[in-house]
Order: structure tokens, then C-alpha cells, then sequence
């Protein structure tokens, strides 16, 4: 039995956008039905088994529509399986965690989910927006940072994850299939 999942993302320049395509493609050839989108276009999500929610961070700060999502579905969350990343860090600290930030933390421990996995983000000149993003682009800080592999192994745990859910929703008094 496949789950239905969303991949909800907040992006800036693209690159949460297309971490979060790639999520998404890991989990269908895992074989759940994925949706993938903009976070600002979801309404309901009460159609789906677990969610992803993945934020661009700049300046130590969520996207406000990744922010949004979350204050607008945090009852239906807590009812569901939930995982958080968020992508953006470029340079010497690119391979860092990132803490969430404060908002993002308390609506996290609402929902009863684990802090959001950091991912490397991207900075090119054909895609910063803002005057700091295109100035910081022309310099040392410009590079595409982010490690597939490391997405792609994080959506694999996470489908894992879910299989291991759906194995235990299947028998709920039978131990031994843990």
C-alpha cells in the first residue's frame, strides 16, 4: 500500500523548488503517490497520509509561506507524519546545520516533528533576487552547492520510514512485525 504524500516547498530563486522535485521523485519510484507544490497553492491537505514542507532560509529565516503552511495546518499536522528541510546555505558554512528558526521551532514541536534537515542551497547570477543574492552572486559565494545524494538518501529514509508505519498500521497487536 502506497501512501499519498505532499511535498510542499517555499522558494525564493528555485532551488527548494527543485530539491523538492527531486523528494518528490524519490518517494514515487519508492511507490507512493506524491503531489509536489508552491506551499502558497495548498489549501487542504487533508487528503494526504504525511507531508514534506521544505523552506529556503536566508538571514536564519523561514520563507512566509513555508511559515504560513504551517501555522494554517497545525492541528491536521499533528495527525500526520512530517518531515522539514530547509535549503539555502552557500559558501563556507554550506555543509552546516542550520538552526530553525524560533517560529518555525515552536510550530515544529505543535506538530511533534524533528527539526528540519539542512541542504546546501544554490547561488547563480541567472537566479538571485535582491540586491545582496545578486551582488553575493557575482563573487565567491556563487556555485550550485547542493548534494543530490544527500536529498536523495534523506527522501529514501523517509519512505523507509513510512513503510515501516504502514507495516505497523497493518498490525497493530503483532509485535513481532515490528
Amino acid at each position: 500500500m502506497s501512501r499519498k504524500v505532499l511535498v510542499a516547498y517555499a522558494s525564493k530563486m528555485g532551488s527548494t523548488a527543485e530539491i523538492a522535485a527531486a523528494i518528490g521523485a524519490e518517494l514515487r519510484a519508492a511507490g507512493h503517490d506524491v503531489t509536489v507544490r508552491d506551499a502558497a497553492e495548498i489549501r487542504s491537505i487533508t487528503s494526504y497520509d504525511a507531508v514534506v514542507l521544505g523552506s529556503a532560509i536566508y538571514a536564519r529565516r523561514w520563507r512566509p509561506d513555508a511559515v504560513r503552511f504551517l501555522r494554517r495546518h497545525v492541528e491536521e499536522l499533528r495527525e500526520r507524519h512530517v518531515w522539514l528541510f530547509h535549503s539555502g546555505p552557500v559558501g563556507p558554512d554550506k555543509d552546516e546545520a542550520q538552526t530553525m528558526p524560533p517560529k518555525v521551532a515552536r510550530l515544529a514541536e505543535k506538530i511533534g516533528t524533528s527539526p528540519a534537515t539542512t541542504f546546501a542551497g544554490r547561488l547563480e547570477p541567472a537566479t538571485a533576487k535582491g540586491w545582496l543574492a545578486r551582488r553575493l552572486a557575482r563573487g565567491d559565494m556563487a556555485a550550485d552547492s547542493r548534494d543530490w545524494d544527500k536529498i536523495a538518501a534523506w527522501a529514501d529514509e523517509i519512505a523507509i520510514a513510512m513503510s515501516a508505519t504502514e507495516i505497523a498500521d497493518q498490525h497493530p497487536d503483532d509485535e513481532e512485525a515490528y
